[in-house]
């Protein structure tokens, strides 16, 4: 899996040939790192920024009278800004199938979710299946495309990583699970125990600029999940969606659907890691400091 599209790689290009004469140690080391970081991470959020300024743009100042749907809009703009990505070479092919595959899984939920009860979609759209306004599927694939992208290109490298096919049966119980705790009693907890299991020593290791470091992937997991939780309060504050308890009057998401946020990162992974199988960290290519490029 290359590291970079040929636009990333002319960008990568022109940040090491001025970030490459600045000290690498020291204070000044330490700020690059955590410069290239946060444009990293923003480079990853990409479609999924796009997608939340849309969501709240739109319900600031979408006119109650339009002729187009709220919802209609904002799931023509996904697309189009889909197919831009692709075409100006924001996104690599693999990403694409990683964002497909989460637009059915995620469209499959939602349509069982919604007849359920667990939220709602208020307003009017043409696009929709059912009660799903087809741009909630575009919400998963956001989630997709930051996990696809960010493991691109901070090139995630992992030690301690268990079989791949107990992560295959782990997302597998993860997402039945959403659906049979309708019925049955919740496994979330015995799920949760197998997380711990399966993962509690493994690593991912990533590249910023010039340093490798390292995290434990149920951290990882744990920090996306808190930041998607954050966002989700701002598309509910939008009324792309609302819980029941926000019907009436809109209320912040509580910290009780965090574990929820949590178990999605475990299929969201997986699911990306069917396209792009992760990879083990090389200690022999692995310096304290790499200046290549690759």
């Amino acid at each position: 899996m290359k590291r970079f599209t040929s636009l990333e790689a002319r960008i990568d290009h022109a940040a090491h040939r001025v970030l490459d004469r600045l000290p690498a140690s020291g204070l000044s080391g330490a700020v690059i790192e955590f410069l290239v970081f946060g444009l990293k991470q923003a480079w990853a959020c990409l479609f999924g920024g796009a997608m939340l300024a849309l969501i709240m743009g739109t319900r600031v100042v979408w006119p109650d009278d339009a002729w187009l749907a709220r919802y209609d809009f904002v799931f023509l703009c996904a697309l189009a800004l889909q197919i831009a990505m692709l075409a100006f070479r924001l996104e690599t092919f693999d990403e694409a199938k990683a964002i497909l595959l989460f637009h059915i899984v995620g469209t499959c939920m939602e349509l069982f979710k919604t007849a359920a009860g667990s939220w709602v979609y208020p307003e009017e759209a043409f696009f929709r299946i059912g009660g799903v306004p087809l741009f909630s599927g575009f919400m998963y694939a956001s989630v997709g495309s930051y996990l696809a992208r960010v493991s691109r290109i901070f090139d995630f490298r992992f030690t301690g990583y268990p079989p791949f096919w107990t992560s295959i049966a782990l997302a597998v119980a993860v997402y039945l699970n959403f659906f049979s705790h309708h019925y049955v009693a919740d496994a979330r907890i015995l799920i949760f125990a197998a997380t711990g299991v399966l993962f509690a020593r493994t690593w991912v290791h990533y590249r910023v600029f010039r340093f490798r470091h390292r995290m434990p992937l149920l951290l990882g997991w744990l920090l996306v999940a808190l930041f998607i939780w954050f966002a989700e309060n701002l598309a509910t504050w939008s009324h792309a969606w609302l819980y029941p308890s926000q019907q009436g009057e809109w209320t912040p998401v509580g910290l009780s659907k965090l574990d929820s946020w949590y178990l999605l990162m475990i299929v969201s992974f997986v699911l990306v890691t069917m396209v792009n199988r992760p990879m083990p960290l090389d200690r022999s290519a692995s310096s304290q400091i790499d200046l290549a490029r690759n």
